[in-house]
């Protein structure tokens, strides 16, 4: 099936579940995502054989259909959160969407990534992720020593249902605190989402409680610079703490002038 034909299927099953449940001016619209059996059937579409590539492509990949967007409070847009096993709810929301900043200025680094490796990366999520752990950006980011622990971790949040995490890395600093670090990755048509970043501190409190969480989301971009993000809550809901911009290059392309003006830049 083609990616449009596939795209429109979705916005048909998601606009039947939205509409049968919202109620003008509502900022909440929950849902269960076995609804998408039933409005498969009352629109006589062919049912996906994975229901979860639906929300997914809403929460990470696609625009929501728009007369969905139109019904959001001025100022305001609709995330697709979870809210229990197989339960999710529409929740407006004025939080910006979470993209890389084009102006923030790049760091090279020499690339360390095995040619076997960059040659047989089948994803771009892959990919990516491969290049953090090879590279150490994670470490060179935070300023920490890290380890991956895991790839994939799936797991059931109270309150949240499942949620997965690309990769779990621990962390040492220079005073021996422990941290837990959950990093996203997307790359190609996938996007970030603070969504993700909340699943992932409610996974830390849950999972690793004694541990101190800096989630951390990468993010591919033009020229293939990798974005890198750290987040904290506050009363506000989730932010950006820091954001980086880092290039993968051969060693003799970082310049000695380049090298120089990373030492003038400030520690933060």
């Amino acid at each position: 099936m083609s990616e449009g034909r596939r795209a429109n299927r979705y916005s048909r099953l998601l606009e039947h579940i939205f509409f049968a449940h919202y109620i003008e001016g509502a900022r909440e619209v929950p849902f269960e995502r076995a609804e998408l059996e039933t409005a498969a059937t009352t629109l006589g579409i062919k049912l996906p054989k994975n229901l979860g590539d639906v929300m997914y492509s809403f929460r990470y990949r696609s625009a929501l259909p728009r007369t969905i967007i139109d019904t959001a409070p001025e100022g305001e847009h609709w995330l697709i959160r979870p809210a229990g096993s197989g339960k999710y709810r529409f929740e407006a929301t004025a939080q910006a969407p979470l993209a890389p900043n084009p102006s923030y200025v790049e760091t090279k680094v020499p690339d360390a990534t095995p040619g076997l490796i960059a040659k047989y990366a089948l994803t771009d999520e892959q990919a990516l992720l491969a290049r953090l752990r090879y590279n150490r950006l994670i470490d060179v980011f935070l300023g920490l020593t890290c380890y991956s622990l895991q790839n994939h971790l799936r797991t059931q949040v109270p309150g949240m249902g499942q949620v997965e995490t690309d990769e779990i890395y621990v962390g040492l600093d220079r005073r021996g605190v422990h941290y837990v670090i959950p990093v996203q990755a997307k790359g190609g048509r996938d996007q970030l989402s603070f969504v993700q970043i909340e699943q992932d501190l409610a996974m830390c409190a849950h999972k690793f409680p004694g541990l101190i969480c800096l989630p951390v989301a990468a993010q591919f971009m033009a020229g293939d610079v990798i974005a890198l993000f750290t987040f904290e809550a506050g009363a506000e809901g989730v932010a950006i703490s820091a954001e980086r911009h880092y290039r993968l290059v051969l060693p003799d392309d970082i310049t000695e002038a380049e090298i120089q003006r990373y030492q003038q830049r400030p520690d933060n």
